[in-house]
């Protein structure tokens, strides 16, 4: 018998057959409702926009406003010192108790919907727009994207946030990076296999590539929506309410999106002219269950009735003066799927 080289050590042996009986499992799949359970504690992340709300990231305003001062912005209205980068929109400075008074009341309407309510802790100095969570996060199959935000009071948000949801215990799929810049309200799900988001200022073409291949990753399909002007997110314009409903300002959709809509099926409810609007910048609870603030129109009123569509309402207007509502103050991070 000739000699020869062994073709592997006992040890090499013994490891393959290790690894052969204790191989790699990739099923259930990591967003498996059964599998988060187990490993995060519960089924994290969204596949609709408008499937019973189980969890939400929200913040209560705090000191961080203390960095708005009386500097009226003349030509263009409210409050801002370009080169620190605050701005207030409203005609009067904020009311930090009557704000902190309406926070309070929405998040006890959620917590009375069921809803798991998440706070951050504590907005970094200067942060003045932290209570706006929407924007620093996006809900997706799973769990979430931490976003990179536009303007530059309000970079560094997104450390509070990732701190928030570490806390939470909720997986974060990716983070935005480079000079991406991606902001949750230029985000919306119109069902598991579709998402549309903003092409603006507030989320750039590098920042929509970074979020879009995420989403490809999780077999979800990104239309992107140009953005008129300086409109800088869709959820001004668009927000499923129901699976086959949606609040539009049909003036602000490209026509390209709206033909989209109407071979999907989905159902337009348009914002009268006379409307705040502000009455679409609301929240779904669940299908054709929204919680919407309380200056909507009888006309608006009436053509939510007719869609059978159930309305909550809160003041929230002291809030809405720095330039967002109950949309923009609540990232979802759980939801029912459809």
């Amino acid at each position: 018998m000739s000699a020869h080289t062994p073709a592997m050590s006992e040890h090499e042996y013994k490891e393959a057959k290790f690894f052969q009986t204790f191989g790699s499992v990739p099923t259930p799949a990591f967003h498996d409702p059964d599998e988060q359970t187990r490993v995060w504690g519960r089924p994290w992340g969204c596949t609709t926009d408008v499937g019973k709300l189980r969890a939400v990231l929200m913040h209560r305003p705090g000191e961080e406003l203390g960095i708005v001062e009386n500097k009226p912005m003349a030509e263009i209205g409210g409050f801002g010192d370009p080169e620190k980068g605050w701005y207030w929109i409203g005609k009067t400075l904020p009311d930090l108790p009557a704000m902190q008074a309406a926070h309070d009341k929405l998040t006890a309407v959620l917590r009375a919907e069921g809803v798991d309510v998440i706070l951050i802790d504590k907005a970094p100095p200067g942060a003045m727009k932290q209570i706006y969570c929407r924007d620093s996060v996006i809900s997706v199959k799973g769990g979430a994207i931490v976003t990179r935000l536009a303007r530059k009071v309000r970079r560094g948000e997104e450390l509070a946030v990732t701190q928030a949801l570490a806390k939470a215990g909720c997986p974060i799929l990716g983070t935005l990076h480079g000079e991406a810049v991606f902001e949750g309200g230029g985000f919306a799900i119109i069902d598991e296999k579709t998402a549309v988001c903003s092409v603006s200022v507030a989320c750039n073409p590098e920042g929509v590539r970074q979020v879009e291949r995420i989403l490809n990753g999780l077999d979800i399909e990104l239309i992107k929506v140009p953005m008129p002007g300086y409109r800088i997110h869709i959820d001004g314009s668009f927000i499923m309410i129901d699976h086959d409903k949606a609040i539009v300002n049909i003036n602000e959709l490209p026509y390209i999106f709206i033909q989209e809509l109407v071979k999907r099926g989905i159902q337009m409810i348009e914002l009268p002219p006379e409307d705040n609007a502000f009455s679409l910048n609301c929240l779904a609870l669940a299908p054709g269950r929204v919680l919407m603030h309380e200056t909507r129109t009888p006309r608006l009123a009436d053509r939510l009735d007719k869609a059978g569509i159930e309305v909550l309402t809160l003041d929230y207007e002291c809030v809405e003066l720095g330039g967002g509502g109950i949309h923009c103050s609540t990232g979802p991070l759980a939801r029912d799927p459809a």
